[in-house]
Order: C-alpha cells, then sequence, then structure tokens
C-alpha cells in the first residue's frame, strides 16, 4: 500500500512539473519602459510577473506601468540591478523593468504536435532569420493568414524583442509561436509525423499557386542573404517558387511569407 501511495506521489509530482513546465514555456519577458506600458495596454495581454530595478526612481511612466500590473493580478518584484539584467538579458535597454507575459499563442513545438498530430495543419519554420523587422514582419503576417504556428527556435534567429513587438504591430502577443531549441531536431518529429517540409526555391517546377499539399505542411523561411541552411534543407521533400517578372530574383522573406499565409 506505501509503494502504490509513493508511485501516485510520483505521478502527482511529474504531472504537476509538467504543468508548471507548460506554464513557463508560454511566458514571454518583455523589457524597457516602453514596450513594458505598451504591452501591458494591449488587451489581450495578461502579466504573470513585474520585474523592477530597487535603483528606479519615481516616474509617470513607472507609475503607470506599476498601476497596469497591479490591475492585471500581477506579481511584482523588486530586484538588484545585475539580478534584472540576469532576467531582461538586456542591462543596457531594459531601463530597470522587465515583465513576464502571458501570451495564448506561445507552446512548444511538440506539445503542438501532441494536441495536433491529426490535423491538416499549415506552419511557418524560421532558419536564421537574423533582422528583427523582418521577424517582425513575419510574425504580423501569419498572425493575420492561415497559418497554425510559427516554429521559432531559440538558436540562430532574431529574438523576440522591442523591435520585433515594434514591427509586429503587437500581434506577437497573441500569435501561435512554437518554441524549439534547435530547428533540424524539430522539423525531424515533424517529418516523422508524417508532416510535410517545403522549401521555396527559384528552380523548383511547381509554383506557390499550384502546391494543394494533402497533409500537414510546414514552409521553411530560410535566412535573410544565406537561405536555407543545408541541414534543413536536405530534410525538405518538396520545393516550390513563387514567379517573378521583370528579372526580379527574390522578394523579402516577410513578404515571401505574407504570401504563403493568404495562399
Amino acid at each position: 500500500m506505501s509503494k502504490e501511495r509513493d508511485t501516485q506521489r510520483e505521478r502527482g509530482d511529474s504531472q504537476a512539473y509538467l504543468e508548471k513546465k507548460k506554464f513557463f514555456d508560454g511566458l514571454l519577458t518583455v523589457y524597457g519602459r516602453k514596450p513594458v506600458l505598451e504591452a501591458l495596454q494591449d488587451k489581450s495581454t495578461n502579466i504573470h510577473r513585474l520585474h523592477l530595478a530597487e535603483s528606479n526612481k519615481s516616474t509617470e511612466i513607472l507609475d503607470d506601468i506599476i498601476r497596469i500590473a497591479k490591475a492585471k493580478g500581477a506579481e511584482i518584484l523588486y530586484h538588484s540591478r545585475n539580478e534584472l539584467s540576469r532576467i531582461s538579458k538586456n542591462s543596457s535597454q531594459d531601463q530597470g523593468v522587465a515583465a513576464d507575459l502571458i501570451c495564448r499563442g506561445f507552446q512548444t513545438y511538440d506539445n503542438f504536435l501532441q494536441t495536433n498530430s491529426d490535423r491538416k495543419f499549415t506552419l511557418l519554420a524560421l532558419d536564421g532569420i537574423s533582422n528583427p523587422q523582418n521577424l517582425g514582419m513575419i510574425i504580423r503576417s501569419a498572425c493575420a493568414g492561415n497559418i497554425d504556428g510559427i516554429l521559432l527556435p531559440q538558436q540562430g534567429n532574431a529574438q523576440i524583442d522591442p523591435l520585433v513587438i515594434k514591427a509586429s504591430a503587437g500581434t506577437v502577443f497573441r500569435a501561435p509561436i512554437l518554441r524549439c531549441k534547435n530547428l533540424t531536431d524539430a522539423l525531424k518529429e515533424f517529418k516523422t509525423a508524417g508532416a510535410t517540409i517545403c522549401s521555396l526555391s527559384s528552380h523548383a517546377k511547381t509554383t506557390l499557386k499550384e502546391f494543394t499539399p494533402d497533409k500537414a505542411c510546414i514552409y521553411v523561411l530560410g535566412n535573410e542573404t544565406e537561405g536555407v541552411s543545408k541541414e534543413v534543407s536536405q530534410l525538405c521533400n518538396e520545393s516550390i517558387r513563387i514567379p517573378m517578372n521583370n528579372g526580379v530574383e527574390s522578394l523579402n522573406v516577410a513578404v515571401t511569407a505574407a504570401l504563403i499565409a493568404f495562399r
């Protein structure tokens, strides 16, 4: 009986850990006074914690941030400057303020795959998108269009910062962001689950308009100058092109994302 109780307790602990991990995977940390204020003013955002430097002096914008955070039920914590810089990961621009936002569209890719394995979903996978403005515009188009998720790896891409938030026009707070550590590993799992991995190439025979996948599909968008990496390219089992006129060789990656999102 004791052994059975121990087993049940371990299962409960494991489930509690998974639920806690899932919650924190859905958080987005925003830093800087104006970005935090604008994020809190967005009706679609909820806040888990507001982090403030103990050295902050009272100002109108800080008072507004604290007032809205309290109204949204946030936990407010005060830190030394060094402690706050470890939270924001950008001590030169955090201005003594960071906020952990609860974003309804944020989750890990494996959680998405587990709950959508039987769906014909459409994803964008970002492979080395280094320009924050491009990343923000891609997020905006995907959020507005017919995209079920954006695979955003922690490695090799611009990360969500005030520039990305501004370029996304605030849509990042409700966009379907799927987090992963490494894009290649994530795509392998999606491919094993039956998804089509599709790259874009000017040499492809099939055009975007002609391409009609009969199962889940992931469109890979590569780096602004280098394109899709070799490792990711080797995983692709489909290739399409966007027809160009007047000698134009390629489009901006954010424009390409918009065409896919509204195809």
